[in-house]
């Protein structure tokens, strides 16, 4: 009788003994696999710093040498004087700054009018906005061009600023995010006495944070990484943002490639910062506009 009953327990702990070996198995094939993605995805930045340590000669030598003998620090300093860093720096940071004000208060404006407020048109008017996600930046270049030419902004953080100061899809984000709060929120502050401006104001705009979040990192990273448009717009060097800056730093027949790399990484130094000062923001507002 206690033979059999032994055998019985002994049954289900085999079993979970063998799910838990699975399970370790499987962890550990999760780990090597996300080690490697990591490796694969770091190994870059690690040559750049590799490359901004080097001299030109290492940079260009077949096979590559993986480590300089003599590590070539003064590259960092020789940015100052390849390039106007600081103030292409500024020029930077004034547009980023600028533009992220700009669209978290226009696009929550707008986000939230087309989601909760009735006017003709509508409709039409939204999907004339959304209509232009689907054209390329490219085929309104010149007409941009043109008008900034004709309002004197050329060569000025503000020529660089304006066409990028609202997003057709950062409304659209705005509006998907106040569609999905209750209307029993409106409302109680219609019933207290709010106006629309009110409303918006002191309650749906408070409880808009995580898409404002959201908005607001893909606004810095867009607006720190954009080339194409400055690169029209700007073409005196000081008036250039670091993303202009460092191309022109590639030169027509020979390149030093270590000051450019030098110059990338204090370049990507600030994002990476306030990355790292902000990570759990920075992936939750990432992961929100993913599901939306």
């Amino acid at each position: 009788m206690s033979s059999s009953l032994t055998q019985q327990l002994a049954i289900p702990r085999a079993r979970l003994r063998a799910s838990q070996r699975r399970k370790r198995g499987s962890n550990v094939g999760a780990h090597i696999i996300l080690i490697t993605g990591s490796v694969i995805m770091i190994f870059p930045f690690l040559w750049q710093i590799i490359m901004s340590l080097s001299t030109n000669s290492q940079v260009m030598s077949v096979p590559p040498t993986f480590w300089p003998n003599d590590l070539q620090w003064h590259n960092f300093a020789d940015v100052f004087t390849a390039m106007p860093f600081m103030s292409q720096f500024w020029v930077s940071v004034s547009i980023t700054i600028i533009r992220t004000i700009g669209q978290l208060a226009l696009c929550s404006l707008a986000g939230y009018a087309f989601a909760r407020m009735r006017f003709p048109f509508k409709g039409l008017i939204l999907g004339i906005i959304l209509a232009i996600l689907m054209v390329p930046s490219q085929v309104y270049l010149i007409p941009q061009y043109q008008i900034i030419q004709g309002l004197g902004w050329l060569n000025s953080t503000a020529g660089i600023v304006a066409p990028g100061i609202f997003s057709a899809f950062g409304t659209f984000m705005m509006r998907q995010f106040f569609l999905g709060l209750p209307d029993e929120l409106e409302e109680a502050a219609r019933l207290d006495g709010c106006n629309p401006f009110q409303t918006f104001w002191k309650v749906m705009l408070p409880l808009a944070k995580p898409g404002l979040s959201a908005l607001a990192i893909i606004t810095v990273l867009w607006s720190w990484n954009d080339l194409l448009w400055p690169l029209v717009v700007s073409t005196y060097a000081e008036s250039m943002p670091l993303s202009a800056g460092l191309a022109t730093l590639q030169g027509q027949n020979s390149t030093n490639y270590p000051v450019l790399m030098a110059a990338s990484l204090m370049a990507s130094a600030p994002v990476l910062i306030l990355f790292l000062v902000m990570q759990r923001r920075v992936i939750d507002g990432i992961a929100f506009s993913g599901m939306k």
